[in-house]
């Protein structure tokens, strides 16, 4: 769901080289299908960062870059606090590549971002060298899915590139989404989904998001392919902060891509709950309060595989 940089272009002069980039033929197609099918891969395990920082060259592109590829688990929170030992990320952009997870934990890992006064958006940081120096990039094909757009929602500022994906669906319980329809559920477990709504409720518009937000959410059930929201849609919702590129240069040049109308699809191939099986536990220091029951979520980490998964029908 999203180029080659000259060590002095700025982090918007990126984005233009980036079409240029993607049309090559031979060995430059052949690295991004490469890295595109081992994101594949990385976005099936628990969520992980990566530190990019910027190069001594920088113009005014110099504030670090936060990769956040996987699932969101009961672990996420801690892992952040452990990768932020020892940086200053005040003022980073974090890019986003998730299919989405534990409730109350993005809930939890999204308020501290919002403390930290982060930047987010969607796509792919890689690392390339040029003549002896390391450059980085973002490809904004790349995915945001269920509980991935909450804690897109999470950043002071926020931009979605053309070429992103952005998808919202319900949330669940985690160990009856595989056949969500089918299932039986007893009160408690009802209660358990309209607590777990509540409180994404109010930190939806804790962050600065709209109901419209919720209403596009929970209006698509988990065994429906999930909404990719449109370029009007992510307005409406204040999932994006910045319209233009003029605008995010003139905020910052950390955050790329730009909103343009996209194709607004359903997509019949995918299940609504991207990458899910038994229930993930949500962990108590998620969200103050007792926990009565594991919560709700929106996508399972998978145990490492080894190599590239292939890409499904619709994430090519």
């Amino acid at each position: 769901m999203f180029v080659v940089k000259s060590l002095a272009l700025s982090g918007w002069a990126r984005l233009c080289a980036a079409a240029i980039f993607l049309a090559l033929p031979g060995s430059a197609m052949l690295g991004s299908k490469v890295r595109a099918a081992t994101t594949l891969e990385e976005r099936k395990l628990p969520m992980n960062f990566k530190w990019h920082g910027a190069t001594p060259a920088c113009d005014q592109d110099c504030s670090g870059w936060i990769s956040a590829v996987g699932v969101i688990t009961s672990d996420t929170s801690s892992q952040f606090e452990e990768f932020s030992k020892g940086r200053n990320l005040k003022g980073s952009t974090v890019v986003l590549d998730s299919s989405g997870g534990s409730v109350l934990d993005a809930i939890a890992l999204g308020r501290r971002w919002r403390n930290l006064g982060l930047r987010t958006t969607v796509g792919i940081v890689i690392e390339r060298e040029n003549k002896g120096l390391v450059g980085r990039d973002i490809i904004p094909e790349a995915y945001c899915e269920s509980m991935c757009v909450f804690l897109l929602l999470s950043g002071n500022t926020r931009y979605v590139p053309d070429g992103a994906r952005v998808r919202v669906h319900q949330i669940w319980m985690g160990d009856r989404a595989d056949d969500a329809k089918a299932a039986t559920y007893s009160a408690d477990d009802l209660m358990i989904v309209e607590r777990d709504i509540g409180r994404l409720a109010k930190y939806t518009f804790d962050m600065g998001g709209t109901g419209d937000l919720l209403s596009l959410a929970l209006s698509v059930p988990p065994w429906e392919p999930l909404h990719q929201l449109s370029a009007d849609e992510l307005r409406l919702t204040n999932l994006v902060t910045l319209d233009t590129v003029a605008d995010a240069k003139r905020r910052s040049d950390d955050v790329v891509g730009s909103v343009t109308p996209k194709a607004q699809d359903r997509v019949a191939s995918t299940p609504a709950v991207a990458v899910s099986t038994p229930a993930i536990s949500v962990s108590a220091a998620a969200e103050k309060g007792p926990r009565l029951a594991p919560g709700t979520r929106t996508a399972e980490a998978h145990a490492p595989t080894g190599g590239a998964a292939p890409a499904t029908a619709e994430r090519k």
